[in-house]
């Protein structure tokens, strides 16, 4: 049987549960450190604040704020 291989998530944050996304505190273009906020997301009743793994450069945000998101829906991607 064939191995099966993860998709690379490194230029992309992923919502980790399902959810309301309520701040994006970036911008398009703006460069983040590690462990900077990017963006908060309401789920079951909690709000989850989501911080960049590693250093880079905001290129898309793709979810605007009161949208509801799936588990795993792209929030942003990073150049």
């Amino acid at each position: 049987m064939p191995e099966k291989v993860a998709a690379d998530t490194g230029k992309v944050l992923l919502c980790p549960m399902p959810g309301v996304v309520k701040a994006i505190s970036v911008a398009v273009g703006q460069e983040v450190k590690a462990g900077e906020a990017l963006c908060m997301v309401e789920a079951m009743k909690m709000e989850n604040v989501l911080r960049a793994e590693k250093d880079a450069t905001v290129a898309k945000i793709l979810a605007k704020e009161g949208e509801s998101l799936a588990v795993d829906a792209v929030i942003m991607e990073f150049a």
